[in-house]
């Protein structure tokens, strides 16, 4: 290649690039190193060998089916699991995913069946499955249909269509996704493994979006619609998606852990993210946590995976 000023510039910014990757990741290997050393001690205090609770260099393998909080620019609860509590995790989530995608999607039932394969071919059992889904399902476009306007006199949320789209969409969306994955464990594992799935924390619908409403996932995703029903005050807007995330917490809730999904674990987040004065320490926009938000949900999912046989 005949190298222009412009490619010599394109190549040492390549590799500028890739020494700040590298050093982001050197500092990465030493979290998870740290993590990994933890859980060591903690089998050991436990007369456990570490190397049968925790074989090689990671905390156990993982896979993972979700949305954005799984698959999110730079951060999110995957990469927080990886890098600071040692877990390898094997993921087809990706930002913008309803659970009804996840659910009547083939494709993405495949790609998620070839996740296990993968893993059974280096002779490792999945420690566990991490599920999140159901705040595209509310979220953006549709989520104005969710609410009485403001002037109509009628309480926040609209009943009937809360209900339309929780209690039989989302939760028959949920039910068959979690069937299709049980039974899929079922046949190349030899036996159910624990899913987990979780509720959302209680959003503040400000009005931002990522990155300033630029990129791929721009948002806001509540805002538009509490500014069409004539909702201004943000108190009030908060009062109603407490509501909303507390009936969608509930059917997932009264879902998991009983038959035929006793191996089901529901993982309840409201309250990890604080919605107070300081809100923005926690919430980088309107659905999304900070990088510290994600530490503090991700250490949720690792208690409870510790908690686990």
């Amino acid at each position: 290649m005949k190298k222009s000023k412009r490619s010599v510039k394109s190549m040492s910014l390549g590799r500028s690039l890739a020494q700040q990757v590298l050093k982001d990741r050197e500092k990465a290997a030493a979290r998870r190193k740290r993590a990994l050393a933890s859980l060591t001690e903690s089998a050991s205090s436990r007369g456990m060998f570490a190397h049968a609770a925790h074989p090689g260099a990671s905390a156990g393998v993982l896979i993972a089916e979700g949305d954005s909080w799984f698959n999110y620019p730079f951060h999110d609860v995957l990469r927080e699991l990886e890098d600071g509590f040692g877990y390898d995790i094997e993921s087809t989530a990706h930002w913008g995913d309803k659970v009804e995608d996840m659910a009547y999607s083939g494709g993405q039932l495949d790609a998620f069946t070839r996740c296990i394969e993968k893993v059974l071919r280096s002779n490792i059992q999945p420690r566990a499955i991490l599920l999140s889904g159901g705040g595209n399902d509310v979220a953006g476009d549709e989520f104005g249909m969710l609410i009485n306007h403001f002037r109509s006199g009628a309480p926040g949320l609209n009943n009937s269509i809360v209900t339309g789209v929780i209690q039989e969409r989302v939760l028959n969306a949920y039910v068959t996704i979690l069937s299709a994955v049980t039974e899929i464990s079922k046949q190349l594992i030899g036996h159910a493994i624990p899913i987990i799935v979780h509720g959302y924390d209680y959003a503040v619908p400000d009005g931002r979006g990522v990155l300033g409403g630029f990129g791929p996932l721009p948002g806001p995703w509540l805002e538009p619609g509490f500014r069409a029903k004539g909702y201004e005050d943000l108190r009030t807007r908060k009062a109603i998606i407490a509501e909303l995330m507390d009936r969608f917490n509930a059917m997932l809730s009264g879902l998991a852990g009983k038959p035929p999904f006793s191996h089901v674990n529901y993982l309840n987040l409201r309250g990890t993210l604080s919605t107070g004065s300081h809100y923005k320490d926690w919430w980088a926009n309107e659905l999304h946590p900070t990088p510290n938000g994600f530490k503090t949900v991700a250490s949720k999912f690792a208690a409870l995976l510790d908690s686990f046989p």
